[in-house]
């Protein structure tokens, strides 16, 4: 795909990025070649804009690996082995990797990144697709799924975590800002959150689920261990814990909000080690999880 002049001054550029293509690009250029052009001059934001503003391609580009200050690509990347990006790798439709990927301040894909090992990113991981890696996913700042999320191992968020998916983790997840799932969040170990944590449908957890805001879920939670919050904690259906449930100090827990109050001895139980003080709704229905 070709862009001109008019094309692109349609799109109102910045005046400085506009001078630039004008003095590179007078009579127009590939779509592609211009993205390669911006990121070698070192102007991987503007590369970045360009294709927010024209889209993805069906272009795919397939390399062994992958060890570059930044790359841009309108289409999908295929790196047989490992990716290595210093600052930004940005694709318009999908990232995927057979090995690793270690990225310096952001990765993002229009459809959805595939990493087959570790997924480490300094700063944002965004799809409008899935995210999924074999092994561990370690982000320092948001990550952002249009899709669902899965990995083999550990899952650690530096900041918000928001799916409109599922999140599954075979080990624990842990986020430092506040968790959005559009469907259910589970994990083999514990779910850990220094804000709120909010899940459309249910919240299960092989350890404990713990949060330092408001914990929420439109159907049930469970967990193998504990279950506490520092604000409230709301449930559409059933809670249930091995070990205690508690809210934070002058809130209360509430089960079955989305169910009719004569079938919560079904549908509303709450069981745990002992008897929360703050159960405000919801059937008790003794200790130990069903």
């Amino acid at each position: 795909m070709d862009l001109s002049k008019s094309l692109v001054k349609a799109k109102s550029p910045c005046a400085d990025g506009f001078r630039w293509f004008l003095r590179r690009y007078q009579n127009g250029g590939n779509y592609q070649e211009l993205l390669d052009a911006l990121v070698d001059d070192g102007r991987v934001e503007d590369a970045c804009w360009l294709i927010s503003q024209f889209g993805p391609t069906d272009s795919v580009l397939v390399l062994d690996s992958l060890e570059a200050e930044a790359l841009v690509f309108a289409g999908t990347v295929e790196v047989r082995g490992h990716i290595e990006v210093a600052s930004i790798i940005r694709a318009g439709r999908s990232i995927r990797a057979g090995g690793g990927a270690r990225v310096g301040d952001s990765i993002v894909a229009g459809e959805d990144i595939r990493i087959e090992g570790n997924l480490r990113c300094d700063g944002k991981i965004e799809a409008h697709g899935d995210i999924r890696a074999g092994w561990s996913i370690e982000a320092g700042g948001n990550i952002d799924g249009g899709g669902d999320l899965r990995v083999g191992r550990d899952l650690h968020c530096g900041g918000a975590l928001t799916l409109a998916g599922n999140a599954f983790a075979k080990e624990s997840v842990i986020a430092t800002g506040a968790v959005w799932c559009g469907k259910s969040m589970q994990a083999g170990g514990d779910i850990d959150g220094s804000a709120a944590i909010h899940a459309a449908n249910g919240i299960h957890a092989g350890g404990s689920v713990r949060c330092a805001g408001h914990l929420e879920a439109g159907w049930g939670i469970k967990a193998g261990g504990a279950i506490a919050a520092e604000g409230s904690i709301r449930a559409g259906e059933s809670l249930q814990a091995e070990d205690e449930i508690r809210a934070g100090a002058g809130y209360g827990i509430f089960a079955g909000l989305n169910v009719k109050v004569d079938t919560w001895e079904d549908s509303a139980m709450v069981r745990a080690r002992m008897q929360p003080e703050a159960l405000l709704s919801g059937w008790w229905a003794g200790s130990g999880v069903a």
